[in-house]
């Protein structure tokens, strides 16, 4: 492989790339090709830049036991094997 060195680099760069190496516990070598592959379509970006997705939030944890219960009760019933389907 081919070395590159990079000069002058921009300050918000160098400060987003070495944030980016610390949060991932990575070089700052891998997080600069990492960040090289990402832009230029080479890989999916990191779990870090996916959106979140906030919309149902206000749901988690709205049933009572009650719900919860008898949502299961009802799961249980859907996830039954009818044996005559696997003759």
């Amino acid at each position: 492989m081919k070395a590159i060195t990079l000069r002058n680099l921009p300050v918000a760069v160098t400060r987003l790339i070495r944030h980016k190496a610390a949060t991932q516990g990575i070089s700052l070598n891998r997080a600069v090709i990492e960040v090289l592959q990402e832009r230029l379509g080479l890989a999916r970006p990191s779990p870090s830049h996916e959106p979140r997705h906030h919309e149902l939030d206000e749901l988690a944890g709205a049933w009572s036991e009650e719900e919860a219960q008898a949502f299961d009760r009802a799961l249980a019933g859907q996830r039954a094997i009818d044996p005559d389907l696997w003759k």
